[in-house]
C-alpha cells in the first residue's frame, strides 16, 4: 500500500503496523492528590479526563462538649424559625394564587381576541 505513510521509517513498507504500533502504545492513567482539598483524582493522559474522583475523608467537627446545649439550643430556634416561615407561606398560598389570577385574567381582559395562527394558514 505504498503512499499511505508519508513519513520514511522501519514499518514504511506496512504503514498499518505503524499505526497499530502506535494505538497499542496506551499509558498507564496517573494519579494526582488536589493540593487545596486532597482528594485522589485518576486521569487519563491520552483521552485528557479524568477517570475518577475520591473525596478526601471526612474529619469530625471539632466541637467542645459545653457548647453542645448551646449548639442544640440554635438549631431549635433555625428549625422554629423556619416552620413558622413555612406556616406564614401556606396561610398566604391562596391570597397570593386569587391575585395571581385576577392578574392574569384582567390580562386576558385587555389583550385582543385573535385567532391563532395555524401552519396551514400560513400556506
Amino acid at each position: 500500500m505504498p503512499g499511505l505513510d508519508a513519513r520514511p521509517g522501519p514499518d514504511a513498507k506496512q504503514p498499518w503496523k505503524a499505526y497499530n504500533g502506535a494505538m497499542a502504545k496506551k499509558s498507564a492513567p496517573i494519579e494526582v492528590v488536589c493540593p487545596c482539598c486532597h482528594s485522589k483524582l485518576v486521569i487519563d493522559l491520552q483521552l485528557a479526563t479524568v477517570l475518577s474522583h475520591t473525596p478526601p475523608p471526612r474529619t469530625a467537627p471539632d466541637v467542645d462538649i459545653s457548647d453542645a446545649a448551646r449548639i442544640l439550643a440554635d438549631q431549635a430556634q433555625r428549625r422554629e424559625d423556619k416552620f413558622r416561615e413555612s406556616w406564614e407561606a401556606e396561610n398566604k398560598k391562596e391570597d397570593v394564587l386569587a391575585r395571581k389570577f385576577e392578574e392574569a385574567l384582567k390580562k386576558a381582559h385587555e389583550q385582543p381576541n385573535e385567532r391563532p395562527l395555524r401552519d396551514f394558514d400560513l400556506e
